[in-house]
């Protein structure tokens, strides 16, 4: 009982951080080919279309995140009384 909701938790945290990482992936290595083609080697260039890429995407996905959390929260304590037999 205590590895599926384990497991649970992983499959849910993966959802959440999921489309933010992915976002900041796409966005790193756009920059870093940038960076490549133009020769600039800053190091800190990064970082603000990163954190700009965050920003909107957990603007965009919010809902769903909190939707989704809240589910698996719901669940969880749901099934609390069958946990502690």
């Amino acid at each position: 009982m205590v590895m599926s909701i384990g497991s649970d938790a992983v499959k849910v945290i993966l959802q959440i951080a999921g489309p933010l990482l992915i976002a900041a992936m796409a966005v790193g290595i756009l920059v870093s080919v940038l960076q490549a083609i133009t020769q600039i080697n800053e190091a800190t260039l990064t970082f603000i279309p990163k954190m700009i890429a965050i920003i909107i995407v957990m603007m965009i996905m919010a809902p769903w995140m909190l939707e989704t959390l809240q589910q698996y929260t719901a669940e969880v304590i749901g099934n609390a009384a069958d946990y502690v037999r």
